[in-house]
């Protein structure tokens, strides 16, 4: 039996980025201690209020069958806080809850693009956006940005690139992963003029709108007429550390909402009603409760700059929200996958090349913020010598080894 073509075209045959991920993972289930810095997951886990919820709504019935575009209250509940956050006029019908984040980018694309469309998303990238479009039967476009502009795109850019590819869709993160960039109000206003100059959809991935740490979330929906053509991708990953419940939602016109829907009914067929009423616990207890939720990653992001202040061998991208920092390691001769393999050879700490993120970011590692304060400072500090070692051998000419 031979299986359908279409899981190599999603991959392309190309490695997935996660080998250093992989091989820490391997070396913890041999007993050997690693810091992980990999993945963006909490390390203060779901908050027992948020599981009491989802426990006393799976026990009380909520068990069967949801309908596919999500309970009204909970749609309700989305669509005020997004309306209260941006100020744009939003309704429950404005609102589709979905299994998590990712379910809701793939939704977003089946429904904007058909099979042989172009889909663009700015380099770096989370690892799943060119899948994601892949997976739709498009082709996936990237449009690069430069670590010296501290990877904010470029409107002129991404129009010339929606021009000379005749794209439909543009995927946009902020803020975003893996930089920790908050894209400007110049930047999303160039992005507005390219999508309304190339009439493209513009599918925005919002969910680390929470973790801000310096000037204030924009999204790009705000803007003159983008609500229209936005569709806006929200999780309760992120901002409640919910990461295992797997709800997320898009937000967009309600004759967008309508489309999504009909593919939930003939794929997903909807999240759990015990999930759904957790996540309309979750946000009934209003901002100071993500808040509290972001806080360790502020602290962090404070932890890293003292830390990495006096380095000649890194450069700390600057990081004005979400869960990671990046770092420019090109100082020190190596590339991002070889500094990553290095570092976690010689002092056991895992951190992501940033050529696992695309082109745009080789020669820099993202490291999520996502330990204790305490073993955060520690890991940065050995993180930093290791680059100061080997960037004095390859200026001495000798082989970079710690």
């Amino acid at each position: 039996m031979k299986l359908g073509l279409r899981i190599n075209h999603i991959t392309q045959g190309a490695p997935d980025g996660w080998d250093v991920y992989y091989r820490a993972r391997d070396m913890v289930a041999r007993g050997e201690p690693v810091v992980n810095l990999t993945i963006g997951e909490h390390d203060v886990r779901t908050d027992r209020t948020i599981l009491d919820a989802m426990h006393a709504s799976a026990v009380s019935g909520q068990s069967g069958y949801t309908f596919g575009a999500g309970k009204r209250p909970l749609r309700e509940a989305i669509a005020a806080r997004v309306q209260a956050r941006t100020g744009v006029p939003t309704t429950w019908e404005n609102v589709i809850v979905t299994p998590g984040g990712q379910a809701a980018l793939f939704a977003a694309h089946m429904v904007t693009l058909d099979a042989g469309d172009t889909g663009l998303y700015c380099d770096p990238f989370y690892a799943t956006y060119p899948g994601t479009i892949r997976a739709n039967g498009a082709h996936a476009v990237s449009v690069p940005t430069r670590s010296e502009n501290a990877f904010q795109p470029d409107g002129a850019s991404l129009a010339a690139a929606a021009r000379a590819t005749g794209a439909r869709t543009l995927l946009v993160n902020t803020p975003n992963n893996p930089t920790g960039v908050v894209y400007s109000r110049e930047t999303l206003e160039g992005i507005a003029r390219a999508v309304a100059a190339h009439d493209l959809w513009l599918i925005s991935d919002e969910v680390y709108d929470t973790q801000v740490w310096e000037g204030a979330h924009l999204s790009p929906r705000a803007l003159p007429g983008m609500a229209a053509r936005a569709l806006v991708v929200g999780s309760m990953s992120k901002s409640h550390a919910m990461t295992g419940s797997r709800l997320g939602w898009i937000v967009a016109a309600p004759e967008v909402i309508e489309a999504v829907t009909v593919l939930a009914t003939n794929t997903t067929y909807g999240v759990p009603a015990f999930v759904q009423d957790a996540a309309l616990f979750a946000l009934s207890q209003g901002e100071a409760f993500e808040a509290a939720v972001a806080a360790p990653f502020a602290r962090r992001r404070g932890i890293a700059r003292e830390v990495l202040a006096g380095s000649n061998a890194l450069r700390l991208i600057p990081a004005q929200g979400a869960m990671f920092v990046m770092l420019d390691v090109r100082a020190t001769g190596l590339s991002g996958e070889a500094f990553a393999a290095q570092l976690l050879a010689d002092e056991a700490i895992a951190v992501m090349p940033g050529e696992s993120f695309g082109q745009s970011s080789a020669g820099h590692v993202r490291v999520a913020m996502t330990v204790a304060d305490e073993a955060f400072a520690d890991a940065l500090g050995r993180l930093s010598r290791f680059a100061a070692r080997v960037a004095g051998a390859q200026a001495q000419g000798g082989h970079p080894v710690g």
